[in-house]
């Protein structure tokens, strides 16, 4: 009896040791900044659909749990030039409102303004901007990433429809001591 329990034991131990999660940032670091975007949703409906892409139910619930964070200031967010913006700031990301001033058809012709506001469409986030650590091990040659900040990017376009761009909304930051 005292056998099996010292060989339930001894099996337990191993299996906590070997489930232990070791930090996953050793080794050699090779940049404490690199900086990309990542297609989120495919720009070519020919691709397969995990090429530049991620899933859409998945994406739009991954889109919309990082805007609404913004909005409610659950997270800590900066504008593109590290500006920190207070949540009701937030709250304002992707809000536009435009006075247009137009002209009565009939007399006596006079002018008349009207506000039009304008809020992001969600499906115009097609990527997402990523701030990263890189390391690598250099007994095994693994490479580990740790993400520091995210932005989410929206298509810009001109007047006439062509694509003018991508604008990044705003940084979320997930370490301390950044923006540096």
């Amino acid at each position: 009896m005292k056998l099996t329990q010292i060989l339930l034991a001894c099996a337990l131990m191993g299996l906590m040791i070997s489930c232990h999660r070791q930090d996953q940032y050793q080794g050699t670091l090779i940049t404490d900044r690199i900086q990309y975007d990542v297609d989120i949703k495919s720009p070519d409906p020919d691709f397969d659909w995990w090429v530049q892409n991620i899933e859409g139910s998945k994406r739009e619930v991954f889109i919309r749990r990082v805007m609404d964070a913004a909005y409610e200031g659950k997270v800590r967010t900066f504008s593109y030039f590290n500006e920190p913006l207070t949540p009701e700031q937030g709250k304002e990301i992707g809000f536009q409102a435009d006075t247009l001033t137009f002209q009565r058809s009939t007399p006596p012709y006079e002018f008349y303004d009207t506000v039009v506001e304008r809020r992001i469409n969600l499906q115009d986030i097609t990527r997402f901007r990523f701030l990263e650590e890189w390391y690598m091990d250099p007994e095994s040659f693994m490479i580990s990433k740790k993400v520091i900040g995210i932005a989410p990017v929206l298509r810009r376009y001109t007047e006439s429809g062509e694509l003018m761009g991508y604008m990044p909304l705003f940084w979320i930051y997930f370490a301390e001591n950044y923006p540096k």
